[in-house]
């Protein structure tokens, strides 16, 4: 690409080199929550948020389980003010939730932001002045006494508005917007002189903000700035650090992460990133990430379908299909060695009778976020294999295929799929199994059969079966016997004019259901004097019928390769 050397590091190292949060190796709590997708979402949305929409995703996002939401910047605009007097004066703010507003350094805009706030229980108000090298020269061209006054004037109004409303617990909280842009050593300057002027206390801790407001970096640089941050900043024990990043590199997840190892303590972020440019952090993906960790997460996401349904509804906005955690195809294997190990997997698990999660491609258990194993994981497309398609025969329909028969049946699903083009669903699964294996009567059927033991005093020597065979219209009255049913039954067929090639080669049976009249499924191999397999199923109440369905099932599609004659 043309013009690269035209991008250079835009961002700043701290000074110092030597860093102690690498030495972690995951998040081992979860931070404070605060959702802004009613502020910095909102305003990244084509069409903002109506005031009954707002208040819908509020009331959603309380039921998440967020205790800090950020619901606008209300002295910006008529609607967002009146969103908040609407929550303030209809009492809809739980008493364990506490509301933000955003707000400049700047006199009148504090002042309505205040008034906006009259009557509210909890709330943190939020300052923030731009403090990057980019904006200075370009933007304000501001000195950085100068950007350092406006930060310190606007923390002496808020301090003394607050005094005004005694019956408000506040918390201040500053941002040096465009953090990440900022030489550290002046970001640590203005967040100290704010934090002076605001003398935290352990009832009243200040919030540190430090956004990446534009990604510039790798993750661990961003962690670098943060770590130096923790370490520089006045009456730090009564200072929590909070984290701001955007997604500009695609590496917002990664940038909170790596904070919280270096000294974060909250994490401001939208439900799946929504946010101006690319997005702010996704705080679904973070929460969950703890979660696959072990980690409560503090919030509720144990019903993901519903967590997407209302981000799309309240944003407009679809969530990728390959979203991690959300999106429609996240948990699905169409991959057959996937689909296999994914199985085998599941089986180990329940028969050992695991809590722990240690299935093969699957970092959390799908039906932790309301997914289901059957619509969800398994999914039969030309690229599916034999493990996939066996998985969904026995966890829909109850179907225990031999090992020896998946292959074949992996392989007839793969050519429909591919025929088709299309995905198949479990119904259209079972019914193409059922129409080419189980039950198959067509040209031979055995429409009668009684079994009558051969025994002495001494010994058990045998089967008697006398049945009725209809072979292309013809019926057959036959006796035969074995030494077992089916021995019997193919001895009985043998006496039939057609020329039947055929031996046994594999039976298998089992209960399709628990309940004591439960069908039975049987499962028989046939081999002809060429070495070519058959496979037939048979059901039945009647395990020994079903036995005989399955033997009269191989034997009819053999006849499909091989018509039988006289």
């Amino acid at each position: 690409m043309k013009n690269y050397d035209k991008y250079q590091v835009g961002y700043f190292p701290p000074p110092q080199t030597e860093f102690e949060w690498h030495k972690k190796d995951h998040v081992e709590k979860a931070p404070i929550w605060c959702s802004v997708d009613l502020r910095d979402g909102n305003q990244a949305l084509i069409v903002p948020m109506t005031l009954d929409e707002k208040l819908e995703f509020f009331q959603f996002l309380v039921k998440l389980g967020f205790k800090e939401i950020e619901v606008g910047f209300p002295a910006a605009s008529k609607t967002e003010y009146t969103f908040l007097r609407k929550l303030i004066d209809d009492n809809l703010i739980p008493d364990d939730v506490t509301i933000q507003v955003l707000t400049q350094s700047r006199k009148h805009i504090i002042e309505r932001t205040f008034e906006s706030l009259v009557g509210v229980k909890k709330a943190v108000v939020h300052l923030y002045n731009s403090t990057s090298l980019a904006q200075r020269e370009q933007v304000f061209k501001a000195s950085k006494e100068e950007i350092i006054e406006i930060a310190v004037s606007g923390a002496k109004m808020i301090k003394e508005h607050a005094v005004h409303y005694p019956d408000t617990e506040f918390q201040f909280e500053y941002s040096p917007e465009s953090f990440t842009g900022t030489e550290m050593e002046f970001a640590r300057d203005i967040c100290n002189a704010v934090i002076d002027i605001w003398q935290p206390t352990p009832e009243q801790k200040v919030i540190i903000n430090l956004p990446a407001t534009v990604s510039m970096s790798m993750p661990h640089v961003y962690a670098n700035q943060i770590e130096f941050m923790s370490n520089s900043l006045h009456n730090r024990e009564n200072v929590l650090i909070s984290l701001h990043p955007h997604n500009d590199r695609g590496t917002g997840v990664a940038d909170a992460e790596l904070g919280l190892l270096a000294g974060g303590d909250r994490v401001e972020g939208t439900l799946f990133g929504n946010g101006e440019r690319t997005g702010n952090v996704d705080i679904v993906t973070l929460a969950m990430n703890l979660f696959s960790h072990g980690v409560d997460p503090q919030l509720d996401f144990s019903n993901m379908p519903e967590v997407v349904e209302m981000y799309e509804k309240f944003t407009d906005l679809k969530v990728h299909p390959r979203q991690p955690y959300g999106g429609q195809l996240v948990f699905a294997a169409f991959s057959g060695s996937h689909q296999d190990a994914i199985a085998k997997g599941m089986k180990w698990r329940s028969d050992k009778g695991l809590h722990r999660w240690t299935v093969p491609y699957l970092p959390i258990d799908p039906q932790d976020v309301g997914r289901e194993y059957e619509a969800d994981v398994i999914r039969i497309n030309s690229q599916s294999g034999k493990g996939g398609v066996a998985y969904i025969l026995e966890q829909n329909y109850g179907f225990e295929l031999p090992k020896a028969m998946r292959e074949e049946v992996g392989y007839l699903m793969k050519g429909i799929s591919d025929s088709a083009h299309k995905e198949l669903s479990p119904k259209e699964i079972f019914e193409a199994f059922s129409k080419e294996y189980i039950n198959y009567f067509d040209p031979i059927d055995i429409t009668d059969a009684t079994f009558k033991k051969i025994s002495t005093y001494k010994s058990d020597d045998g089967m008697i079966v006398d049945m009725h065979v209809d072979i292309n219209g013809e019926t057959f009255e036959l006796s035969a016997e074995g030494n077992g049913r089916l021995n019997a039954v193919n001895n009985g067929l043998k006496k039939t004019p057609y020329n039947f090639d055929y031996s046994l080669v594999t039976y298998s049976e089992h209960a399709l259901e628990t309940r004591s009249s439960s069908r039975a499924a049987a499962y028989i191999c046939i081999q002809d004097s060429e070495g070519q397999k058959y496979w037939g199923v048979g059901t039945h109440e009647d395990i020994i019928l079903a036995s005989v369905n399955a033997l009269v099932s191989a034997l009819n599609r053999e006849n499909k390769v091989k018509k039988f004659v006289k």
